[in-house]
């Protein structure tokens, strides 16, 4: 549909013909972010407008709406004048006076591009595979013991909710926590020199801004991108295909590759030490002499097929630049670094006789002071849908209990992380609370701290949960957490399909104190 005779430019936006996940045609508003001739034929980069990244490509011009074309918007600039705002006449005297006093300014003020810090690593992306979801909106727990008696939903019911009405039409499982005030120290733990959104219906779930504080992006710390870095490259896929042992791999976003690679056809990977090759001659010369068959450093973990191996980013530097060079792969908003030196990363693998082949991993500071027990994770896309990922989020919360900490993964999630994170975290807490007995006759009761001591959940995850779920009701002045059918039935057909499961008797782990910095 599109007309040679308009010259479409880089910023134009129009709909681009797709197929959706039906397999059926529509016209999504696109942005073009590239344009390239090709043996005479233009071929057009496209972004989805409120897709994600990871299904931009690149189209021919006959899948481009070109009567719905929008130019890009030049934006409207001050009047200038003598180089400088504003537009009302002045004196030569005043003009001579102002321009002394910018030579001046400029003079005495340094350059701003000199005063930033400069970052000795170096720019990554990474989704449990993506780019964050609309989190459902959840609001706020009452902060002290005079908040109103409402329910903690007050949309959700009328405030004339009545659990003994609700218990005569349908069975369900109530627990109750130790009083009022207890129950409101263990919902919301005090942070000192922290400020709490106001409470509202709005706030964001707490997955992806952990402490009710805005999500602003940390500059400190592990893998978090502050998207300063972003420009039309790092926007735009600049990887074909990656072979990885038996599979080919479509990379959804950019990794930063050599630049002699990202014209090749195929890139080859070696699927033991990751090492990338421009050709398969040169892999096949390569396994010749690559005496790896599993991932370097110590197997903490094997049932099965399935092995965990721990890896120092600091012992084996290459392989961990590597794995982080195929994870910005498929990974869109944290930052890659080749400085790995902070980093362990936890290897999950399958055995066969060929070898130990990666599954997915996940990363970790190896002193985190916010309690951080996750930089990264990702499940490689031809294990995905098969239970790896909670796996690996079930890993990383035994290898919390060990440490004897509490963890939560680092923000932000991506949009399949947080699924997978949701539903682990649910899965877990339901799983207890199914499994609280009752004394006495009387309704079984846990507190928040409890289920995060039993989980290593951080007490803000548990929080976040339950609200998710809807299980938190305020009731004759305190909390009640209410089981419905509905929950039980999906809690237990979930778990049912659960079959990957970590064993704590087959892990062999010893936590390290990193603060001995003789033992990085």
């Amino acid at each position: 549909m599109a007309d040679q005779s308009v010259d479409i430019t880089e910023g134009c936006r129009l709909p681009v013909l797709r197929k959706n996940q039906e397999n059926e045609d529509e016209w999504p508003l696109a942005e073009i972010l590239s344009v390239k001739d090709i043996s005479g034929k233009n071929l057009y980069y496209v972004h989805y407008i409120d897709f994600n990244k990871r299904l931009d490509e690149w189209v021919t011009p006959d899948r481009l709406d070109i009567k719905k074309l929008q130019f890009p918007k030049k934006e409207a600039k001050t009047p200038m004048k003598n180089g400088l705002p504003g537009s009302r006449p002045s004196s030569p005297e005043r003009d001579v006076k102002k321009s002394l006093d910018l030579h001046v300014q400029s003079a005495s003020a340094p350059s701003r591009g000199k005063t930033l810090p400069t970052l000795k690593r170096k720019a990554e992306s990474v989704s449990l595979a993506t780019q964050v979801t609309t989190a459902t909106p959840v609001p706020s727990l009452p902060g002290s013991a005079e908040a109103s008696q409402a329910s903690v939903y007050p949309a959700m019911r009328d405030s004339s909710f009545s659990i003994k009405s609700r218990d005569e039409h349908e069975p369900l499982t109530s627990l109750t926590t130790n009083g009022t005030s207890s129950i409101q120290r263990h919902l919301i733990p005090p942070q000192p020199g922290r400020k709490r959104k106001s409470c509202g219906g709005t706030d964001e779930d707490s997955q992806d801004s952990s402490d009710g504080i805005p999500s602003a992006p940390r500059m400190t710390g592990s893998l978090v991108s502050d998207r300063s870095h972003d420009d039309i490259v790092t926007r735009m896929k600049n990887i074909d295909c990656i072979e990885l042992g038996r599979h080919r791999l479509k990379p959804w976003y950019f990794s930063p590759y050599p630049q002699e690679l990202t014209s090749l056809p195929i890139l080859y990977l070696c699927e033991f030490c990751l090492k990338y090759l421009k050709s398969l001659k040169c892999l096949q010369r390569h396994l010749t002499k690559c005496n790896l068959r599993h991932p370097p450093g110590n197997e903490i973990y094997r049932k099965g097929t399935i092995s965990f191996f721990e890896i120092d980013g600091r012992k084996n530097k290459a392989y961990s630049q590597n794995l982080c060079l195929l994870a910005k792969c498929f990974l869109d908003h944290k930052t890659l670094y080749y400085d790995t030196d902070p980093f362990l990363f936890y290897v999950m693998t399958e055995y066969d006789s060929k070898g130990f082949h990666i599954v997915g991993y996940f990363s970790k500071e190896k002193e985190s002071t916010e309690d951080y027990n996750v930089a990264c994770i990702l499940t490689l896309p031809p294990y995905q849908r098969r239970g790896y990922g909670k796996l690996l989020i079930e890993f990383s919360y035994e290898l919390s209990k060990v440490e004897g900490k509490t963890g939560t993964p680092e923000k932000p999630l991506s949009d399949l992380g947080l699924l997978s994170y949701r539903s682990y975290w649910s899965q877990t807490i339901l799983e207890i609370l199914m499994d609280l007995k009752s004394e006495n006759g009387e309704r079984p009761q846990i507190t928040i701290n409890e289920i995060s001591e039993i989980t290593s959940v951080k007490k803000e995850d548990v929080i976040s949960t339950l609200q998710y779920l809807n299980l938190i009701n305020y009731y004759k002045g305190q909390y009640i957490l209410t089981l419905s059918e509905d929950i039980v039935e999906g809690h237990e057909r979930a778990m049912e399909k659960r079959h990957l499961r970590i064993d704590p008797k087959c892990l062999h782990f010893t936590p390290k104190d990193w603060s001995k910095r003789g033992k990085w």
